[in-house]
Formats: C-alpha cells, structure tokens, sequence
C-alpha cells in the first residue's frame, strides 16, 4: 500500500514538473517571439518576395558562367582540404595533452581544453575577418580561418576519442617500465587513429560547408564569387555557384562516407 502511494506521489511529481516546463518553455518561446518580431504574419507576407528572388531572379542558373567557377570550386576543395590536413596533424598532437587518460599532468589537460574552446568558440567568420585585416583577402585568410577552427574542435573530439579508449594496453606498459612516449606510441594510438581518421572525414565535410561563408567575407573560393555576383546582381551566375557548392558537399560526403566504411 505504501508502495503504491509512493509511486502514485512520485508520478504526480513528474506530471507536475512537465507541467511547469512546458508553461515556461511556452513563455520563453512567446518572449523571445516578441523579441525577434516574429509573427506568422510576418513570416507568410515574406514569402512571396523570397519565392520571387528564388524562382524568378535566380532562376534558371547560367551554364555559361560554369568554366569560369571551376577555379573558385577548386580553391574551395583545397582550402577544405589543407586545413583539414594540418587541423588534424595538430589536434592530434595537442589532444594528447587535453585527455585525461594521456595528459602528463592535470594542468596541461585544463589548459589545452580551454585553448581549444577559445578556437572552435569564436565564430569562423570573425577569425576570417580578424585575418583579413592582417593577411588582405585571398585563400591563405580562408585557410587559416578553417585551421583554425578545425584545431579547436578536432582537439575535442580527439580527447573525448583518447578517454574511451582500453586502459589495459596502457597498464600493461607502463608495468613493464615503458616511457611516456612509448605507452603513447604503442598502447594508445594505435586504438586511436579509427577515431582520427572518422574525425578527420567529418571535419572535412564541416570545412567544405564553412568555407563558403568564410569566402564571403574574404576568404577566397566560391563562397567570394558568390558574394560579388549578389553586389553586381549577377543572380544567374550565383545560382550556378550555389549548385556547385551543393554538388561539392554531396560529393564530399559521400566519399567520406564510403573511406569510413573501409577504412573505420
């Protein structure tokens, strides 16, 4: 019987809770809706503009202006590319020191999670800009942009990758007298590079999508063609670009997708 009213006392206390949750997100939501202005009356009368701009203006792409974005599309692919490489080669270098099953000590591990979250935090857009003011526009700024970021969160996720991995190799070693380094070499890496490999392909996948806002700002490749067709009102040749950077993300994952399967 007491069992029975405990049960019944705590699921009036779930109902209760959801309730109270429920009326705040509802409150939040209305709040933040008259912040932002936002109302469906507002949303519908925008819709016909956007669908004008959208089937009309960029409608249909220009193939012409398709030789001439092969250039851009390239320099999209290699900054994703680069930057990818070196985030990789890197982060797996500083993860070692951000995990807490390979950091030597818990200060290295405090100190290099915060320097990470201080990269990937900052929008890749602000370091775009931040560089541009000391390098000038071109693909070196939207490279850097992207290694810059891609440090910060390949570093996470590698550390996050190098604490689930099976300590027993690495007592096993350290038992027998091995250095630092070679419980690193030999116990732990090779359990982590699947981990860096899958990481290293997704980041690619994120630097392909990143690069073209980097390149409106600066930062070279399609991203750059696109916003100076905008300013010239240049429509058709945007929509191609739009496209190619659309084919170039689908391609992108699907080879990333197929080197996991074989490789992971």
């Amino acid at each position: 019987m007491m069992k029975a009213e405990q049960l019944l006392r705590e699921r009036r206390g779930k109902r209760n809770q959801l309730i109270v949750f429920l009326a705040f997100l509802a409150a939040l939501t209305v709040w933040s809706a008259i912040g932002t202005n936002f109302t469906p009356g507002a949303l519908w009368g925008g819709i016909g503009d956007g669908a004008g701009f959208l089937f009309v203006d960029l409608m249909p792409p220009d193939t012409a202006e398709l030789p001439g974005l092969i250039g851009p599309a390239l320099d999209t692919i290699y900054m994703s590319f680069v930057a990818m490489v070196i985030g990789a080669l890197v982060a797996s270098v500083l993860s070692i020191f951000a995990a807490a099953t390979t950091s030597p000590h818990p200060v290295f591990q405090v100190g290099m999670r915060a320097f990470s979250a201080m990269l990937r935090n900052v929008p890749v857009i602000i370091w775009t800009i931040l560089l541009v003011a000391s390098f000038g526009l071109g693909k070196l700024v939207g490279t850097l942009s992207l290694i810059i970021v891609s440090i910060g969160m390949l570093v996470r996720c590698f550390a996050e990758s190098l604490e689930e991995i099976d300590l027993g190799q690495v007592e096993a070693l350290r038992s027998v007298g091995a250095s630092y380094w070679q419980v690193i070499t030999q116990a732990v890496l090779p359990q982590f590079l699947p981990s860096l490999i899958g990481w290293a392909l997704f980041n690619l996948e994120v630097n392909v999508r990143a690069s073209t806002i980097v390149g409106m700002v600066g930062g070279g490749g399609l991203g750059f063609t696109i916003q100076s067709g905008l300013k010239l009102f240049q429509y058709k040749e945007v929509s191609m670009a739009v496209l190619l950077v659309l084919a170039i993300v689908l391609a992108t994952e699907f080879l990333t997708n197929r080197i996991r399967e074989r490789i992971i």
